[in-house]
């Protein structure tokens, strides 16, 4: 009769004192820094920051791999490897790629059909009504929720296990610094902090990397972790793995976790608002650009830090000789598995203080970019204009925008308070936001709605609730067949995910498209194409839902008043040659963009094929077993990709702004001047 194996606690390694220096004072310091930005730019430079269609596509590019790089990228990819092995970082990173890719064609269907648009819930009110809207409000604030908690729960319980901090005040004050700097700066702030995070993110990919495959006591070199990994194949081989191995494509579970993470990452993108918001804020010819790179870029993050870390972790365990593992002499428990405690226990051993204080920092990064761009995709589903005061002017959306960014980010601490006391973890929360019956019967109506003419509201009401109910049921069956009884841990399992997760798509799916072709609509998209910001009395943008803009800026609505008085003052032959222009522009823009389409769809197909069957199936399928020498090929792509990825990430956004950052940087120093002249 076997004995039940022992656990132990996870040792912090560094003092409570740091834990809230970092929570509190770095998310304050980018409170301030966007402040100084904010400040910069409203003084000396010509653009607003408000508006809404300033940003490069390497910004952008930079933005979707800093809000994709959620806590669980970090944590639930490295889990991923320290259960499955090499598969498990590749499988999280094609769950993420090829969404973002693919929605490069919905963006710019956006582009196409709807340019107006500040929101994918206005044209959906706009194309079918009050009853569709509030469906779909309904999965955007339930998309928002369980990223928040996924976001916080991983944030929290890493602070917690390095540093001993609070969990309950972690999950409290993450989101705080966080709000005041989105306060301050809106849309731009995210898109700015998402670019020193990416820096930050990259540059401690890189130091993991190279102190694990170089310099490293503990490790060393990939051949000395090639085979420690052979090792722990022989002292706690996998189940469903080939020869039980680490070092193998050829793993069921890892395969299954795969199907979860493509078929379900699809509503971490098109139901989550934050995506919409960085189509929408980018010039449109470049949108598409902007998400094929992000996608391809991202897959860096999660292949690269997993790979290290969380395969570092396995292999640690067999080194009996290293004390300072935090759960020593016994391996991680499944609690502490689920909760994403692999990366950190491997950086305390490969770097000691220095490891956990670096880890504690991407992982902080990592919550603080994604949680930002939340809140704001949070302000503009606000529903206060569109059912609550239909006249109320932009400042005054704008104020009541600000005050629900504060009640949601203290609602955010509540939540995830709440999923902390329920015994609910990150892995749990992580499958959840999987779930085919919680998120992915609205993929395809969303989809749709932008890009298809003959889908119908019958359609997207069938879809959408009749995917939700047999996605539901398909959960809870699944979980019973297969693990024998319907509990919270079983109904986190991979299977139970699969089953609701392939019924919830693609029941959606057929319900949306059939139920669609039985009495076709032919919608011409003139409705939604005639979206367009509206300018109230104040001069504030405001749109169809509540879209305001976060920050104000006087010179700006001056210069629009001013225009739209000339505008106003023309006379009527010159309208008409105008509006002969403007037709013309039009149909070049709407046949540029067919063309975007095209190229997105070509390049999203290809490189779905490359990452989902070229790659994996052919190892998986001849149950092939890593070779030192493939290893080290292995591992040297995942940092060659990750190297450019970081190149173009940070360089790239700098050289598209280089006159305006030269503009901006040389007025300062010639106000500084005159100023200490006088």
């Amino acid at each position: 009769m076997s004995s039940e194996p022992s656990y132990s606690e996870f040792k912090p390694l560094l003092a409570q004192s740091v834990g809230y220096g970092v929570v509190v004072g770095v998310g304050f310091f980018f409170a301030a820094l966007m402040l100084i930005l904010t400040t910069l730019q409203l003084k000396f430079f010509k653009f607003s920051p408000a508006s809404s269609e300033e940003f490069t596509p390497g910004l952008v590019c930079c933005g979707i791999v800093s809000a994709w790089t959620w806590s669980a990228t970090l944590l639930q990819s490295s889990t991923a490897a320290y259960t499955f092995g090499v598969s498990g970082p590749w499988w999280y990173g094609v769950g993420g790629t090829i969404q973002v890719a693919m929605f490069g064609m919905v963006a710019s269907k956006v582009k196409q059909n709807a340019n107006g648009a500040h929101t994918f819930l206005e044209i959906v009110k706009i194309r079918f009504g009050t009853s569709a809207h509030i469906l779909f409000t309904f999965y955007g604030f339930l998309c928002i929720l369980v990223v928040c908690g996924s976001l916080l729960l991983g944030g929290s319980a890493t602070v917690n296990a390095l540093t001993g901090m609070n969990i309950v005040a972690a999950c409290f004050l993450l989101p705080i610094g966080i709000a005041v700097y989105v306060i301050f700066g809106g849309l731009r702030a995210t898109f700015i902090c998402d670019w020193s995070h990416t820096i930050i993110l990259f540059i401690i990919i890189y130091i993991f990397a190279f102190r694990a495959y170089g310099t490293s006591p503990a490790i060393g070199s990939v051949s000395r972790l090639y085979d420690l990994l052979e090792q722990a194949s022989i002292d706690t081989p996998v189940v469903g793995n080939q020869g039980g191995s680490y070092l193998t494509m050829k793993s069921n579970q890892g395969l299954v976790f795969g199907a979860v993470t493509i078929l379900s990452g699809f509503t971490g993108v098109v139901c989550d608002q934050g995506y919409w918001q960085r189509a929408i804020a980018s010039h449109p010819e470049s949108t598409t650009k902007a998400y094929m790179l992000g996608g391809i870029s991202w897959f860096a993050v999660p292949w690269a830090f997993a790979s290290c870390l969380g395969l570092s972790a396995r292999a640690l365990l067999t080194n009996a000789s290293l004390p300072n593992f935090p759960t020593y002499p016994f391996p991680l428990s499944p609690s502490q598995t689920s909760a994403g405690l692999a990366a950190p226990a491997a950086a305390a051993v490969l770097m000691g203080k220095g490891g956990a204080i670096t880890v504690l920092l991407v992982v902080f990064m990592a919550v603080t970019s994604a949680a930002s761009a939340e809140l704001i995709g949070v302000s503009s589903l606000f529903i206060y204009r569109t059912y609550f005061r239909p006249n109320a002017t932009g400042d005054e959306i704008v104020r009541v925008s600000h005050y629900f960014i504060c009640f949601w980010a203290l609602w955010m601490g509540c939540w995830a308070t709440i999923l902390n006391a329920a015994h609910i973890d990150l892995g749990w929360v992580n499958y959840l936001e999987y779930r085919g019956s919680i998120l992915s019967p609205a993929v395809i109506p969303i989809g749709l709605t932008v890009s298809w003419s003959k889908l119908t509201k019958a359609g997207v009401f069938c879809g959408a609730i009749g995917g939700a109910i047999l996605g539901m049921l398909a959960w809870m069956i699944g979980c019973w067949k297969i693990y024998g009884q319907i509990n919270i841990t079983n109904l986190a399992q991979p299977y139970s995910a699969l089953c609701s997760s392939l019924t919830g798509l693609f029941v959606s799916g057929i319900l949306t498209v059939g139920v669609s072709l039985l009495s076709p609509a032919d919608y011409d998209f003139s409705g939604t194409r005639a979206i367009a910001t509206l300018e109230d009395t104040n001069g504030s943008n405001i749109s169809g839902d509540d879209t305001p803009d976060i920050t104000s800026d006087t010179e700006s609505q001056k210069e629009r008043k001013g225009t739209s008085e000339k505008e106003s003052s023309l006379k009527q032959p010159v309208s008409d040659i105008m509006e002969v222009g403007l037709e013309k522009d039009e149909e070049t823009r709407t046949r540029s963009l067919k063309m975007v389409f095209k190229k997105a769809l070509i390049y999203s197909s290809i490189l779905t094929l490359i990452v989902v069957i070229l790659v994996p199936l052919p190892m998986f399928f001849s149950h092939y077993i890593f070779s030192k020498k493939f290893y080290t090929f292995w591992t040297a792509c995942s940092i060659i990709w990750a190297l450019a990825s970081g190149t173009f990430c940070i360089v790239l956004p700098l050289w598209e702004s280089r006159n305006e950052i030269g503009t901006i940087l040389g007025s300062a120093y010639r106000s500084i001047r005159k100023r200490s002249s006088l």
